[in-house]
């Protein structure tokens, strides 16, 4: 891993950091901006803020759903109670367990994404600093393509640039 990055004191240090990256070439999905608070005063602290959850929630909860009805119809048709005159299949009590098996489904999905897009399941340290923890605000580029571009930009903020 060659990361490089800088820790600043600030937010409007940082957000300065951050611009000068733009500048220099770097996209916004390259720029790691690490904080111990929230930092939405600045613009930076809104970088990266879109997320699929709700399709991967609505997706999950479709497919237990879809799971769900065919279980319950399929167990009614395969092994048939004589009910009199009534329909094998009875929606009505089969809706708890579609309703369950729908917010299982969801439920499940939505944990397994968070796991995931949250770095949980990474074998690679993500970029980070213990100053963070003090209150130190690290901005940096992972894998940087032009490092002196970088480095002019982090040193311009105002911070000394550290080598991940």
């Amino acid at each position: 891993m060659s990361a490089l990055y800088a820790l600043y004191d600030d937010g409007h240090a940082a957000q300065l950091a951050v611009d000068g990256l733009r500048a220099g070439g770097v996209t916004e999905d390259e720029i790691v901006v690490v904080s111990a608070e929230p930092m939405e005063d600045y613009e930076f602290g809104a970088m990266n803020r879109r997320s699929r959850l709700w399709y991967v929630a609505s997706a999950g909860g479709a497919l237990g759903c879809l799971s769900a009805v065919w279980l319950t119809r399929m167990t009614e048709v395969a092994w048939p109670l004589p009910t009199g005159n009534m329909p094998i299949v009875a929606w009505w009590p089969n809706l708890i367990v579609v309703f369950e098996m729908t917010m299982l489904g969801a439920i499940l999905s939505t944990v397994i994404a968070l796991v995931v897009t949250g770095g949980l399941a990474r074998r690679v340290p993500a970029l980070y600093d213990p100053a963070v923890s003090r209150g130190k605000i690290l901005v940096g580029v992972d894998s940087p393509r032009d490092r002196g571009a970088v480095e002019r930009a982090l040193v311009a903020a105002g911070a000394s640039v550290i080598n991940a």
